[in-house]
Order: C-alpha cells, then structure tokens, then sequence
C-alpha cells in the first residue's frame, strides 16, 4: 500500500510546522484517504476548512477507526506564504507547495471541479469510495458511518417518492425500470431550460414502451419554490421534507454541480453521469438508455465535459455531413480499449474522446481555442498525417 500511496501522493508531505513526513509512515493501518482540494483566498474553503478541523479532531480522539483515515491537503493557492498561514490552521499534512505537477495529476484523476472538494479514495488502490465528502462532514459528523462507501441505489432512495398531484408511491415501483435521477433547482436557469427538454424526452421514451422513470431530487430553497417546479414535471420526486435522503443521493453521486442527471440501468446501476448532455444532443431519444460511446462528436451541448476531465479532440478538416466517421475509426479503437479496461474495474473511463469539423472550431475562432482547458489534448488532421498541436496533460 505504501508503494501505492508513494505514487500517488510523492514521497513527502509537509505539514503547518514546515516539517517533513514520510508518506511511508501514514501508517499499515489506514483504509481510507480523504483528498482535501481548496485554496486559502476561497471564502467557501476557509468556511469547510473549520468544519473539517472539528470533524478530523473528534474522529482521531474518539472512533475506533481514527488509524485507518488521513486527509492530505491539494492545494490551489499561488502565494506561497498565504498557503503556508493557511496549512497551519489544519492538523493534517499536505502536498508541497512547489509539487505542481503532482496536485494537477490529482485535480484531473479525480476530475475536481469545484472547491472546496473532499474525495475519500481507498488507500490501497485509489479507487473513489465516495466523491462529496463535504456532505460526509455535515451529516455525519461523529463518523459513525465510515467508510461511507457507496450503497445500493434501491437502499439509498427507499422509501414514499412524490407525485405532483400530491400523491405518493413507494420507491419500490422503481424496480424494473430505468431510472434519471434529476438533481436541479428552479433558482437555477440552466436547470429550468433543461427541464423543458426533459418533459419532452421523458415522454417520448414513455410513449416508445420503455420502463423508464425520473426522481426529481430538488436543490430548491424553500419548499414553496419546490413545490411550483415540480408542478411542471411529469415524474416523480423525493419530497422536499426529507433532506437526510436528498443529501444521501447527492453523496452516492457526488454531486458538484446542477443541472445533473444520472441514468441508472433496470438494476440500478449508473449508465451514465452526463444524462444532460445526451438528452440534448438526442432529443428523438434514438440512443435510449444512452449507453456511453467511445467517440463523440463536439458540440455546444457537449462541450461542458472538456471542463471535467482529460479529454482528446481530434480536428478535421471536414465540412459536410459523414466525413468526420473516418476520424472516429481511427481513434475509436483506442477508446474502445480504454473503456473496457476502466469498466473491468469499475472505474470511470479517465480520458473522453472527441472528434470536431474544422467548420466548428472556425465559427468559434479564437475564443474556441482559448476555452480548452490545459488538461485537454489537441489534435489535428487536416488531409495529412496526424500531428501534435498541443499537449499538456
């Protein structure tokens, strides 16, 4: 394990006393990592921070597992001296502050898109347990429930599920079916566009003969703003009373973000987290259940994932309909690979694999260009071979 940890982490870690520690000696007995991503000038960040302090000291004094969890602090900061002033509030160590490379390795491995952010991985593998940890200290702050590990769909969603007639049915008459769990909000206006679109594909892939149902879980802020939104919604809701449950699913998804829409096959098991990007680039729902493709083509509505993730576009010079397929058969093998490999383990396939007509990055011109995120690949092949035109991952 510590060979592991050494590769994941380096071979030193620093703490607020400016002291060394070996990251041999986190100990045999630690299970559980909790990879702490912030920065000390975010005001939400320094607000955790405290909650985290309160929570980490009361685990290492007090639950029978206080030897098998660490957290390591992945900081963003660029001022050196406001990264050490803010170590020093913590009493768990961290990533060197010069180890640049090693923290962006973290960021895109655990695709982090928000701070502050707490993954706990198994300590043996790396392997995400669960990916919001910042529900883990708000709802169980004694620990008790360690290792907070993911749980069934069926056991996390039990119990009475709302309709918008105000009756109610039991999370029971899910089985069977596939399944959208819709994390959204009508403060949120990409949320309310969305659900536009949703009514229309929840219909037609009712209409089609498919076992198929959605579980609205609502981020609103108040009940009386739930309860006009989900006047719009054909499906069904946990109801806005039971907060416990509302935030067990956004912990089992690690939700960061709204509009998010999970799709969960008939033995609810996740098909896919981008839910929202396939039912905007399917609107007839062709490609029901929406099983993950190797290669995509980019589009506006599918764009957002660049920002999640190591991802590789391939350009083309193509303009008309049907000339980008040869590019896909070059790369779809390669990604074919990648996907298998990632799903024998249970994993999420780490790299995404994109292909765009030479049409589409010049409408955009420059300003498609500068969107890229650093942690995506660029290629391109304009009727010559293949080439590098920027790396950096």
């Amino acid at each position: 394990m510590s060979e592991f940890l050494v590769n994941l982490l380096g071979e030193r870690l620093v703490n607020g006393e400016k002291a060394e520690l070996d990251v041999h000696a986190l100990g045999s007995k630690l299970s559980l990592l909790g990879l702490y991503f912030g920065c000390s000038l975010n005001g939400p960040c320094k607000q955790f921070n405290a909650s985290l302090c309160e929570f980490y000291s009361k685990f290492k004094k007090s639950s029978e597992h206080k030897d098998k969890l660490e957290i390591v602090f992945i900081s963003s900061d660029q001022d050196q001296k406001q990264w050490q002033d803010f170590l020093q509030e913590m009493q768990w160590p961290a990533l060197p502050f010069k180890d640049r490379h090693k923290k962006m390795k973290l960021w895109n491995k655990y695709k982090v898109t928000s701070i502050p952010s707490l993954v706990f991985v198994d300590a043996a593998t790396g392997k995400v347990v669960c990916r919001n940890g910042l529900l883990v200290v708000r709802d169980d702050p004694k620990g008790l429930e360690f290792p907070w590990g993911p749980k069934p769909f069926a056991e996390v969603v039990d119990g009475p599920l709302l309709r918008n007639n105000r009756q109610t049915t039991d999370s029971s008459a899910l089985e069977g079916s596939y399944v959208g769990v819709y994390f959204s909000a009508h403060w949120c206006p990409p949320c309310r566009s969305l659900t536009r679109v949703l009514v229309e594909s929840y219909r037609k892939v009712k209409e089609s003969g498919h076992k198929f149902e959605i579980v609205f879980v609502s981020a609103d802020r108040s009940e009386e703003s739930f309860t006009q939104y989900f006047s719009e919604m054909p499906w069904l809701a946990v109801p806005y009373t039971d907060e416990a449950r509302r935030s067990r699913l956004n912990r089992l998804y690690g939700i960061q973000g709204i509009p998010t829409l999970i799709l969960l096959d008939t033995e609810g098991h996740m098909i896919t987290r981008q839910g929202r990007v396939e039912i905007l680039n399917d609107p007839d729902c062709r490609l029901f259940p929406w099983h993950p493709r190797p290669v995509l083509e980019l589009s506006e509505s599918n764009a957002v994932q660049l920002h999640e993730g190591p991802c590789l576009v391939l350009f083309v010079d193509a303009e008309e309909e049907g000339e980008l397929e040869p590019a896909k058969e070059l790369i779809q093998p390669i990604a074919e690979k990648i996907m298998a490999k990632y799903k024998a383990k249970e994993e999420e396939t780490p790299l995404l694999f994109f292909v765009a007509g030479e049409i589409l990055r010049m409408a955009f011109g420059l300003r498609f260009e500068q969107a890229f995120p650093a942690h995506v690949i660029k290629l391109c092949m304009f009727n010559q071979p293949l080439h590098y035109t920027f790396t950096n991952i």
